[in-house]
C-alpha cells in the first residue's frame, strides 16, 4: 500500500489530538509547563549568565551559526532560549520554535519508540535472532545467530556504515540516470530533495548492500547504523501500517509533538526550518527544507538512521515521555519495563556503554573531566539519550530530573566545522544546569 493512502488518516489523529493535549496541558501534573528555575531549586541568574556566556563564545569560535537549548526539570521548562542565527551571515535569527534536522537523534525519535512498542506487544525476543525481524539474515551464515540485542547494543560486529551516495553517482561527478531523475515518474517516485527523485526499487539494492556487508568476529562495541536503514521496512511489516503513519498515530500526534516528521518541506509547518550544509556534491545547493544525510535522502528522506526534523520542545516531550519510564500527560506509551530494559547498559564487561539503541554515559563518567566526559560530568548513569551528525543532543536523567535539548547546525557552512567538539559545547552547557542545583 502506498504511504499516501495514510496521510489523511495522520492529519486526522493530529487534529483529535492536539485539543486533548491543550486541555491536558492545564490539569495533568505530568505534562510540561514553563517555569522559572528558582521553581524548582536552580539558581537562575547561575544559568543565564553561564550559558548566554558559553554559547556567545561558541557562536564567535563558528561552532554553529546559531542554537537552541532547552532544559526542563521535574516537568517544568526552565530555559529555553535561542543563540544566533539560521546562517553566518547574520539574517534570519534562530527562534525557539525553529524545526531542526535531527540527523542520528531521529534513531531514539523514530524506529526506536516503535521498536518498544513492538516489543511489549510481544513481537519479538530480545534474544532471538536478529532474522526474526529481517529474514534475510536467515540464510547469511555470518548473520543468522547474531541477536536483536547484540544489534541493539552495538555488539553485533556489524559495519559502522555504507555510503550508498557513490552507488549513484559516477566518478565525474555527475548522477547515473538509472537511479537519479529530476521529475517523479512511475518508478522514480521517491523524492531526496527539491529536483532529485530516486528509483523506487533503489531501496532494494540498499538491503542488499547490507545483506551483504561483513561481520566482524569480534563481538565488542562498535557503532553501527546499517540496521537503521531496515527498520522502517521492519516496522511497516510488522504493523501493517505506513512507518511515519505509525510513528505519528501512536507517539507524535498524541503527545502533542505536532511538528516531529520527516519531509517537512511537504508538511506546510509554520515553523521556520534551520538550514544545513552547502552540499557541493549531491544537491548543489544549501540543504534546506530536505534532509542532510545523503543515506537517508537516498531513502526517500524517511529513514530510521536520520530524516527526522524537529523543534525543541517536541523532542522534549518524546524525552520527558522516556523519562517518565513510558508515559506522559496521563497516557501511558510504553510499558515501564521495557523502557527500563531498553535504558540499561546491555554489555559493561565488553567495554560497552550503550544501552538499546539509547546512547549512554561513559562508564567511569563522574570522575572524567569535561574534556573527557561524555555527556557532560554531571549526568548520571541512569541517564540517556544521543547525539546527532548536524549538532544536535538529546539527554534525560532520571536522578535529577532533568531533561536537555540542543539543537544547532554545526555542518554549517560544511561538516568540516568541527569546533563544537573540540570546544565540547553541548556538554558545557548542560553541565551548567548540574551546577545550578542547589544543593
Amino acid at each position: 500500500m502506498k504511504k499516501r493512502t495514510f496521510i489523511p488518516i495522520v492529519i486526522l489523529f493530529s487534529v483529535l489530538f492536539i485539543s486533548q493535549v491543550l486541555v491536558s496541558q492545564q490539569t495533568d501534573p505530568e505534562v510540561l509547563v514553563y517555569d522559572d528555575p528558582s521553581a524548582v531549586g536552580m539558581d537562575s541568574i547561575f544559568i543565564h549568565s553561564k550559558v548566554d556566556s558559553i554559547m556567545t563564545f561558541a557562536i564567535k569560535e563558528e561552532a554553529f551559526p546559531g542554537a537552541t537549548v532547552l532544559v526542563a526539570k521535574d516537568n517544568k521548562i526552565i530555559f529555553h532560549k535561542a543563540y544566533g542565527f539560521h546562517t553566518y551571515d547574520s539574517v534570519q535569527p534562530v527562534d525557539p520554535t525553529d524545526l531542526y534536522d535531527l540527523a542520528s537523534v531521529t534513531k531514539i525519535m523514530g524506529p526506536l519508540p516503535a521498536l518498544m512498542k513492538l516489543h511489549d506487544e510481544g513481537k519479538f525476543d530480545l534474544d532471538a535472532p536478529f532474522s526474526t525481524l529481517w529474514p534475510k539474515w536467515k540464510n547469511r551464515k555470518d548473520k543468522k545467530d547474531i541477536t536483536i540485542r547484540e544489534v541493539f547494543a552495538h555488539q553485533a560486529g556489524l559495519v559502522p556504515y555504507i555510503i550508498f551516495l557513490q552507488e549513484v553517482m559516477k566518478k565525474n561527478g555527475a548522477v547515473k540516470k538509472r537511479f537519479v531523475r529530476p521529475l517523479p515518474n512511475h518508478r522514480f517516485n521517491s523524492r531526496a530533495y527539491g529536483n532529485i527523485y530516486i528509483r523506487d526499487r533503489f531501496k532494494n539494492k540498499i538491503y542488499r548492500h547490507i545483506n551483504r556487508s561483513e561481520v566482524s568476529d569480534i563481538k565488542k562495541y562498535k557503532y553501527s547504523g546499517l540496521t537503521f536503514l531496515l527498520y522502517p521496512e521492519i516496522i511497516s511489516r510488522f504493523t501493517h501500517t505506513d512507518y511515519e503513519t505509525y510513528l505519528t498515530m501512536n507517539f507524535y500526534a498524541p503527545l502533542g509533538a505536532t511538528t516531529m516528521g520527516f519531509n517537512p518541506k511537504t508538511k506546510n509547518y509554520p515553523n521556520k526550518i534551520v538550514p544545513t550544509e552547502i552540499d557541493t556534491l549531491f544537491r548543489h545547493e544549501l540543504t534546506k527544507d530536505w534532509v542532510h544525510d545523503e543515506n537517508a535522502a537516498l531513502m526517500g528522506g524517511v529513514s530510521g538512521n536520520a530524516g527526522l526534523f524537529a523543534s525543541a520542545t517536541d523532542l522534549a516531550k518524546m524525552m520527558q515521555m522516556y523519562m517518565n519510564y513510558g508515559s506522559y500527560g496521563g497516557k501511558r506509551y510504553l510499558s515501564e519495563a521495557t523502557v527500563k530494559e531498553f535504558i540499561n547498559v546491555q554489555y559493561p564487561e565488553n567495554e560497552n556503554r550503550r544501552g538499546l539503541i539509547f546512547d549512554k554515559p561513559e562508564l567511569n563518567n563522574q570522575d572524567l573531566t569535561l574534556a573527557d566526559s561524555y555527556p557532560a560530568p554531571g549526568a548520571s548513569p541512569e541517564s540517556f539519550g544521543h547525539s546527532g551528525f548536524t549538532g544536535t543532543f538529546v539527554w534525560a536523567d532520571p536522578k535529577t530530573q532533568l531533561v536537555y535539548i540542543f539543537l544547532s547546525n554545526r555542518v554549517y557552512p560544511n561538516r568540516t566545522h568541527s569546533n563544537i567538539y573540540k570546544l565540547h559545547i553541548r556538554s558545557a552547557v548542560q553541565q551548567v544546569f548540574y551546577d545550578a542545583i542547589v544543593k
